[in-house]
């Protein structure tokens, strides 16, 4: 079926005729950005196009809560940043509950989380809360080209450690002991050592860390 004919089709499965089921219709379409791709048929879709055609046809009612299983599963980091983008903007008109066994995705999107392993309840709280019990809260990661004094890092004011990345040459992260705030220390390190930074950034926090911690502590 082409996009348009499916749309149309799944209004109609929950009841819209005529007029209304139109305005439904064109209502889903603009929402998911999906004028340019109204007569081709679903399935010959880029993945990312299809997934939009999927929350299309899941909103084309109305609904009051959304629910979504693993909705960026298998899109490239481009695409998965514009679903996530849309699927932001839907929260706006209803209730969006996601599961996913990828938290970091939607931690800037969810304002609540449930942590679930082995089928029971580990944690309900605001993300925020879980964020802050992470080890990685006000930690700092820094990339360069050329390597960096970790010692000198190390021996900072309210440093917990140093964490090298493996799969980004250059790159570490500060880590904060709880309650201290790092960031004006590396700072001024680094302008006093003259380092050339590509980057560098204060870390939230990882929902990852959190729940590998709530699931190694959970009993059997």
């Amino acid at each position: 079926m082409k996009v348009k004919s499916f749309l149309g089709f799944m209004a109609e499965v929950r009841g819209f005729r005529g007029l209304e089921k139109r305005k439904m219709v064109d209502r889903a379409i603009t929402r998911l950005e999906l004028w340019r791709v109204l007569n081709s048929p679903v399935a010959a879709l880029p993945a990312g196009h299809r997934r939009k055609v999927a929350l299309a046809q899941a909103i084309v009612h109305d609904p009051k809560l959304l629910l979504l299983d693993e909705p960026t599963e298998g899109l490239d980091a481009l695409q998965k940043h514009k679903v996530g983008m849309l699927i932001q903007s839907l929260t706006e008109d209803m209730t969006v509950m996601i599961a996913s066994r990828n938290p970091e995705e939607f931690s800037s999107i969810c304002q609540r989380a449930l942590v679930l392993a082995e089928g029971r309840l580990l944690a309900d709280a605001p993300v925020t809360q879980l964020l802050r019990s992470s080890r990685h809260y006000q930690a700092i990661t820094l990339a360069a080209d050329a390597p960096l004094d970790l010692l000198a890092l190390a021996v900072l004011p309210g440093v917990a450690g140093i964490e090298e990345d493996r799969h980004a040459d250059g790159s570490v992260t500060v880590l904060a002991m709880p309650g201290q705030i790092i960031y004006p220390h590396v700072n001024a390190l680094v302008a006093n050592r003259r380092w050339k930074i590509n980057a560098l950034s204060i870390e939230p926090g990882r929902l990852s860390d959190v729940i590998h911690h709530m699931s190694q502590e959970a009993p059997n």
